[in-house]
């Protein structure tokens, strides 16, 4: 005799619990959950970026110091040994201003192409112009 309310008892079988199996059934109808969506392996914070932007910018610089440093080696190893000329008088005085100029437009463009490269907009698929397909009545018949 049972002395407890039925709603204490789960694994009664009653009609209702036979048919659709009990609270812990592996037969009982249960919503699965939501597939994890995956992180776009792509994304890239927009700090990164920018960081990776700006070394971008960064490197032009040291590539086209680097390159002035060859150039004045060169110069210093071939050219003025041979011909003791020593470059005073061209005026190379009157650019000077410009070098602060320069310099910023080598940062600045440096950074605008790691962002375009690093941002992945320099690798996105672009769109193919569809090319007309030629027709059977073109093709030449022996």
């Amino acid at each position: 005799m049972n002395l407890l309310p039925r709603s204490i008892y789960p694994f009664t079988c009653t009609a209702r619990h036979a048919l659709s199996g009990g609270p812990l059934s592996s037969l009982v109808q249960r919503s699965r959950p939501a597939a994890a969506r995956r992180p776009d392996p792509f994304h890239q914070h927009w700090g990164m970026v920018i960081f990776e932007s700006l070394s971008a910018g960064v490197l032009t610089i040291f590539i086209v110091f680097a390159l002035i440093l060859i150039a004045v080696g060169v110069y210093g190893v071939v050219v003025w040994p041979l011909t003791f000329w020593d470059l005073a008088n061209l005026g190379l005085e009157e650019y000077g201003s410009l070098v602060n100029t320069i310099v910023w437009s080598l940062f600045a463009g440096g950074s605008l192409a790691g962002y375009y490269v690093f941002s992945g907009a320099a690798f996105r698929a672009k769109q193919k112009a569809r090319t007309p397909v030629p027709s059977r009545s073109t093709r030449t018949s022996r």
